[in-house]
């Protein structure tokens, strides 16, 4: 079976670098797949051999080469591979370098005119978001920047958009105990209701908050593709609670799954 480039699973244009003179399969088959993990947020073993074209021994080894090395790391319970610290430490020592504020900024000023609400980026560092770009909404009553702030990641629509992306199991480890804390009276507060609501937004494409993470506002987030292994982003609008009712959530969704893309290429 004839394995698939990483421009074939993508659609993207194949890169212009030329075929080294003496290729080493097994090192191109283990990069194919880190690259792969940049696609998803898990692959098994017979999804691993069914991309390479390899029996599942091979695919086995490579795998288990990689997790000796912290590139990948394998759930205990279901058995799929995550991206591992290793990987993550260089996604994150690239991604450090990049200018997310200045790349999306053109794009959130004209989101928050175009919404006439205020629009955060945030990203997920373990079961927190920390807000790393902003811009206000053009009106005199408008939420605040949030930029540089953190939050615990189930109280906000940002957070809640990034942990559905997440598999269960990795969001039970972030939630060890049934009992989370509250922002609000408002915020969810077991376990179990975060994972319902996790369902729920993995169904419908992008998370809405009222008052879970602030009196008097609310929030709808949808996540931003990246290329990066790892790392995980979502774009967020937010407003006082009056002027986002839960009717208008999807709209408001639709239009920041665009402007989400559009950052998502521009950042890589």
């Amino acid at each position: 079976m004839q394995s698939k480039a990483p421009d074939e699973m993508t659609g993207d244009a194949a890169p212009d670098w030329a075929v080294p003179q003496y290729p080493i399969g097994s090192v191109d088959r283990a990069l194919k797949l880190i690259l792969l993990l940049g696609e998803q947020p898990q692959i098994r073993l017979t999804d691993a051999a069914k991309y390479l074209g390899v029996a599942s021994s091979t695919a086995h080894r490579l795998l288990a080469m990689l997790h000796y090395r912290g590139f990948v790391r394998q759930d205990p319970v279901s058995k799929a591979y995550h991206p591992g610290p290793a990987l993550m430490s260089v996604a994150f020592s690239v991604f450090n370098r990049i200018d997310i504020e200045g790349a999306a900024r053109q794009v959130l000023l004209r989101l928050s005119e175009r919404l006439k609400e205020s629009v955060h980026i945030g990203m997920l560092e373990g079961a927190n978001v920390r807000f790393i770009a902003a811009a206000e909404g053009p009106t005199a009553v408008r939420v605040a920047s949030r930029l540089g702030r953190t939050l615990p990641a189930h109280c906000t629509s940002t957070g809640k958009a990034l942990l559905a992306r997440l598999p269960d199991a990795d969001v039970a480890r972030l939630y060890p105990d049934e009992q989370l804390a509250r922002v609000t009276a408002h915020s969810i507060g077991t376990r179990t209701e975060l994972h319902r609501e996790l369902g729920r937004i993995r169904q419908q494409g992008f998370a809405a908050n009222r008052e879970g993470s602030e009196e008097g506002v609310a929030s709808v987030a949808v996540p931003i593709p990246t290329r990066a292994p790892g790392v995980l982003l979502a774009l967020n609008a937010a407003a006082p609670v009056h002027r986002l009712s839960a009717s208008q959530c999807r709209a408001v969704a639709a239009v920041l799954i665009e402007a989400a893309k559009e950052i998502g290429d521009q950042i890589g």
